[in-house]
C-alpha cells in the first residue's frame, strides 16, 4: 500500500445542504438509515456478481456475496460490511463527496415543496446520507474488486468537509463504521437491528449476518419465482413495501409465469399516483433480473411509456448474460418479453374493469390518464386500451361509463358518439350545447380532462360509431320538441335580419358569422366551430397552455324563440336604448365565452353586467 497523508476535501454546496437537513431532522422514523445502507450494499453485491460472470481475475474469487451487520450498544457503534464490489479512491469521492449520484439537488427541491425529508429519502439516491440523522461520525473503508486496487478511508462527520486516507484493507467490499449520537445509541441493540432488517430488508438476495449468528436471519428469497399458490398477500405486499418504500399496501399485483418466453414476474399497481410518475420521473421503469442476478433497476423498456406506475421486478432465463447492456436493450428477446409483460397488464386491468367495477373507478381516478397517454401515442395497443377508457356524461350522473356502455345504450339510428369538451361536469350539464341532447334524451360524453381533446383524432372511430363534437356547425340532429313551436313563435323575416345584421356590426370580427338556431331551447345562444377550424378541443388546450393565446373566431348562433333575443329584436325595430342593446349584445357573447372555458379575462364582464343592472334597476 502506497503511503499518503490524509488529505481533507470540501463536500459540494448541494451536499452541505442535505446534510444539515439531514443532521438536524427531527423525524422520528430515523431507522431507515440501515434499511439505505442495506441497499446500498445489495447493490455493490448485485454489481459483483454480475462482474464475475465476464471476469475470473477479481480479488477474492470464492468470498461469500454476503452483509454481516454487528451492533456494539455499549460503545455505540454500528459496522456493515459486505463483500461487493468496492470502490477506489475516485469512486469514493464521485459516490459519496460529489452530486454526480446523489440526487441531492432534486432531494432538495422536493422538500422545498413540502416534502418530508425521510418519506423522499429512497426516491433520489441519497440514501447514504440519512445515517447523518443518527451518526456523529461515519467511516467509509472500502477496497475495489480489481486485484490491484488499494484500499481507501472516508471519513466525515456531518460537517463541511471529509478526509481521505490510505486504509489496511485485504478483502474486496465495502465496511461502514457508525459511531451514534448518545440518543441514538439503542439502534447498535441487537433486538433492533434484527427488528429493522425484518420489516425492511427481509427480500434482499443475499445472506445478512448479524453479530455472531451463523445463519442468516433475512429470508433472502426470490419471492417472483414463487407459484401463485405458495405466494401469500402478506408476503407480496411486503415485498412491495420494501421494493417501492411505500408505505402502504399496492392496489393489485399481478404475477406472470410463462414458459415462451421464459418469464418470472410479479408487478404492482400502487394505490395512489405519485406525482413524480406523473411529470416522468426518470426513475420509473422495473427491476430487471436474468437467472436471478440483477441486471439493471428501473429498466424502462420492458413495459410502454404509459403504463410507467407499474412497480416490480421481471426476471428472466432467456436473457444473455454475456453480453453488453446495450445489447440486451436491443435483443428480440426483449421485445417478446416486453409484448408478454404488457399483454397482461392491460388484461389484468380488463378484467378488474369487469369484475370489480368500483376499484377500476379508484384505478381509473388515479391513473386513467396515463391510459388515454396509450390511446393517443401507441395506436398499437389501442383495441386492448379503448375499452378501458372511462368518462362521466350527461345521462351518468356521478357514474364513470365506458364507449360500450356508451353505444350500448344508444337509439338503433345513432351512428355517432357525441362528446363535448369543458373544465368540469356541473359546467358542461348547463352548456347551450346540450340543449338538443336533453330534449332528444340523446347521452353526451363529457371531455374534461386536457387530453380528451386528443382522443377523437387517435381513434376515429369505435365499432362503427364516429366521434362528432357537440359545438360542429355542422352538427344535424333529427328534429325534436323545440321545432314544434318555431312556427307559432317564428320572429318576421325583416326583424331577424336587422338582428343579425346588428349583431354582426356590433361584434365585428370578434365572430365569423352570426346564424339562426333550430337546436337552442333554454337558452339565447351559443358559440359553435366554424367548419375548418381546429375545434374546441384546440382552443381549450391552448388557452390552459397560455402560448400566445388569442380568443378563437367562433359562429354565434342565436335562438330567435328566446326572450332575449326576441326583446332586443324589438328594441332594434323601435330604436329604443342603443346604449341598452349593444351591451346586452356584448355580453351574451361574452357568456359563450365563457361557458366555452375560452374567456380571456372573465373580470372585463363585469362593466357590461353593471350596466345591465342599471337599466333593469332604472325607475324602482
Amino acid at each position: 500500500m502506497t503511503t499518503t497523508a490524509p488529505e481533507t476535501k470540501q463536500f459540494q454546496a448541494e451536499i452541505r445542504q442535505l446534510l444539515d437537513i439531514l443532521v438536524h431532522s427531527l423525524y422520528t422514523d430515523r431507522e431507515i438509515f440501515l434499511r439505505e445502507l442495506i441497499s446500498n450494499a445489495s447493490d455493490a453485491l448485485h454489481r459483483m456478481k454480475f462482474a464475475m460472470l465476464t471476469d475470473s481475475s477479481v480479488l477474492d474469487p470464492d468470498a461469500e456475496l454476503k452483509i454481516h451487520i454487528t451492533g456494539d450498544p455499549e460503545a455505540g457503534i454500528i459496522t456493515i460490511s459486505d463483500t461487493g464490489i468496492g470502490m477506489t479512491r475516485d469512486e469514493l469521492i464521485e459516490n459519496l463527496g460529489s452530486i454526480a449520484h446523489s440526487g441531492a439537488a432534486t432531494f432538495i427541491q422536493s422538500l422545498g415543496e413540502g416534502q418530508q425529508a425521510v418519506d423522499q429519502i429512497g426516491k433520489f439516491g441519497v440514501g447514504f446520507y440519512s445515517v447523518f440523522m443518527v451518526a456523529d461520525e461515519v467511516k467509509v473503508t472500502s477496497r475495489s474488486y480489481q486485484p490491484d486496487a488499494e484500499a481507501w478511508t472516508w471519513t466525515a462527520a456531518g460537517e463541511d468537509s471529509y478526509i481521505l486516507e490510505p486504509a489496511d484493507k485485504a478483502e474486496r467490499g465495502t465496511t461502514i463504521e457508525i459511531k451514534l449520537k448518545d440518543d441514538d445509541k439503542d439502534f447498535a441493540e441487537s433486538y433492533r437491528l434484527r427488528s429493522i432488517i425484518h420489516k425492511h430488508s427481509d427480500f434482499v438476495s443475499f445472506p445478512i449476518y448479524l453479530d455472531d449468528e451463523a445463519e442468516p436471519i433475512n429470508r433472502q428469497q426470490a419471492i417472483w419465482r414463487l407459484s401463485t399458490s405458495e405466494l401469500t398477500d402478506e408476503a407480496a405486499n411486503d415485498y412491495y413495501r420494501q421494493l417501492t418504500f411505500a408505505f402502504t399496501d399496492p392496489m393489485t399485483r399481478i404475477q406472470v409465469n410463462t414458459d415462451i418466453p421464459q418469464i418470472r414476474a410479479l408487478l404492482f399497481i400502487p394505490a395512489a399516483l405519485d406525482q413524480g410518475l406523473f411529470n416522468v420521473k426518470q426513475d420509473f421503469g422495473l427491476r430487471l433480473y436474468s437467472h436471478q442476478i440483477r441486471i439493471q433497476d428501473h429498466y424502462k423498456d420492458l413495459l410502454p411509456k404509459y403504463l410507467r406506475f407499474v412497480e416490480g421486478v421481471v426476471d428472466s432465463d432467456d436473457i444473455p448474460l454475456n453480453v453488453s447492456r446495450e445489447f440486451v436493450q436491443a435483443s428480440p428477446t426483449m421485445a417478446r418479453i416486453k409484448k408478454a409483460i404488457t399483454g397482461r397488464v392491460l388484461s389484468a386491468l380488463s378484467k378488474m374493469a369487469d369484475k370489480e367495477p368500483e376499484q377500476y373507478g379508484t384505478f381509473w381516478q388515479e391513473f386513467g390518464a396515463f391510459l388515454k397517454e396509450g390511446v393517443i401515442n401507441e395506436s398499437g395497443d389501442q383495441d386492448k386500451l379503448t375499452p378501458l377508457l372511462r368518462f362521466h356524461s350527461s345521462r351518468s350522473d356521478d357514474q364513470l361509463i365506458s364507449l360500450n356502455d356508451y353505444i350500448g345504450r344508444v337509439d338503433l339510428e345513432q351512428k355517432t358518439i357525441y362528446y363535448i369538451v369543458g373544465d368540469d361536469a356541473d359546467t358542461l350539464q348547463r352548456s347551450p350545447h346540450l340543449d338538443a341532447f336533453h330534449a332528444r334524451e340523446i347521452e353526451v360524453l363529457y371531455f374534461t380532462d386536457p387530453m380528451d381533446g386528443f382522443l377523437p383524432t387517435s381513434l376515429r372511430e369505435y365499432e362503427g360509431f364516429n366521434f362528432q363534437n357537440v359545438d360542429d356547425a355542422g352538427l344535424e340532429l333529427p328534429k325534436g320538441d323545440e321545432a314544434e313551436t318555431s312556427d307559432e313563435n317564428a320572429m318576421p323575416e325583416e326583424e331577424w335580419t336587422v338582428l343579425v345584421e346588428r349583431f354582426k356590426t356590433q361584434l365585428g370580427d370578434k365572430v365569423v358569422d352570426v346564424h339562426r338556431s333550430d337546436l337552442l331551447v333554454g337558452h339565447p345562444a351559443r358559440l359553435v366551430s366554424p367548419e375548418g377550424s381546429m375545434g374546441s378541443e384546440m382552443d381549450r388546450l391552448r388557452r390552459l397552455m397560455d402560448e400566445g393565446y388569442e380568443v378563437p373566431k367562433k359562429i354565434l348562433e342565436l335562438n330567435p324563440r328566446h326572450p332575449i333575443v326576441s326583446n332586443l329584436a324589438a328594441l332594434i325595430s323601435s330604436g329604443s336604448q342603443d346604449d341598452l342593446v349593444d351591451v346586452s349584445i356584448e355580453q351574451i357573447y361574452e357568456n359563450g365565452l365563457l361557458l366555452e372555458g375560452l374567456h380571456p379575462n372573465p373580470a372585463d364582464m363585469v362593466e357590461h353586467i353593471q350596466k345591465l343592472m342599471e337599466a333593469a334597476t332604472r325607475g324602482g
